[in-house]
């Protein structure tokens, strides 16, 4: 499934924007996934990782998601090129009394392309399948330091309902994490502006 921006007045100053699952990697896509998460690294919003790792190691990562079932590779695209990308897990089988709760990990969106409303696209995309998928309930965390995507989420309806004081260590510093969940079929969640919301990550 994809889901593109909207068509604008003029086209030739507003760049094109999409979100789409990726079940392989074609074309250039692999190299610009690592490209883009290189970046978000850099910056701060790297999903755990603090420093970027060898190209090759990063490369692993990514096939490697697409190999688990439980797991769904989403993708933003500004211009065709891949600039960000978040995960939907879904419990596994044998977890039956959590069977209707999915996770979103591992969002990130690259500096250079925030601003453009994909990192909303890319939530909101994960939300769809999940809700495709029957999943009723969608579980994430961030670190607190996250605040331009913890403005996101709480826009989007996602409820805050614990805090880690131990969530993650960074330059030998303890940071704290938020726990946050959506029911997705709350008629009342607030869906919030859509301007807010451009970068940050989900988990560690």
């Amino acid at each position: 499934m994809t889901v593109t921006s909207e068509p604008g007045e003029d086209l030739r100053d507003k760049p094109a924007t999409a979100v789409e699952r990726l079940t392989e990697f074609t074309g250039p896509d692999l190299h610009d996934l690592c490209d883009a998460a290189e970046a978000a690294i850099r910056q701060g919003g790297g999903f755990g990782w603090l420093s970027p790792p060898p190209r090759e190691v990063m490369e692993a990562y990514w096939k490697g998601v697409l190999l688990v079932p439980e797991r769904e590779l989403f993708v933003a695209r500004l211009d065709r090129t891949v600039a960000g990308s978040a995960q939907l897990v879904r419990p596994a089988r044998n977890n039956e009394a959590q069977a209707f709760v999915g996770h979103l990990t591992t969002a990130f969106m690259a500096p250079w392309a925030r601003g453009h409303g994909l990192a909303r696209m890319l939530v909101e995309a994960i939300e769809a399948a999940a809700r495709r998928a029957g999943l009723r309930v969608l579980n994430l965390d961030v670190r607190a330091t996250q605040e331009v995507a913890i403005r996101l989420y709480e826009s989007l309806g996602y409820r805050r309902w614990g805090t880690h004081p131990h969530y993650a260590w960074i330059d030998g510093a303890w940071v704290t994490g938020y726990y946050y969940y959506k029911d997705l079929f709350e008629t009342d969640a607030s869906s919030g502006d859509g301007n807010s919301g451009e970068g940050g990550s989900s988990g560690p």
